[in-house]
């Protein structure tokens, strides 16, 4: 399994906090067109790494609280490493 890198080559790991910077074009516009502008919130944000995926991929999570109907909602993202900037490296 390759090491997961950020756009900067810095190595990433369970626990790294990261800014997404970007997601593909392709990979928006393979999802369901309600769930599109969720994600497409994800850039700029600020996410910590949870899982690192048998093929070296970091995945993150944003959850959505809608308390007022009682329900929530979530996205879990796998990033490439252009798509990502560690932010610190707390797990390395």
């Amino acid at each position: 399994m390759p090491e997961p890198k950020d756009k900067h080559g810095r190595p990433v790991a369970v626990g790294s906090r990261i800014r997404i910077i970007e997601l593909s074009r392709s990979f928006l516009e393979s999802l369901p067109q309600d769930e599109i502008e969720d994600v497409r919130s994800m850039i700029g944000e600020e996410f910590e790494i949870y899982e690192i995926d048998k093929y070296g991929s970091p995945w993150v999570k944003k959850e959505w609280h809608f308390r007022e109907e009682g329900r929530c909602k979530s996205h879990s993202v796998a990033l490439e490493s252009a798509e990502m900037e560690l932010l610190n490296d707390i797990a390395l």
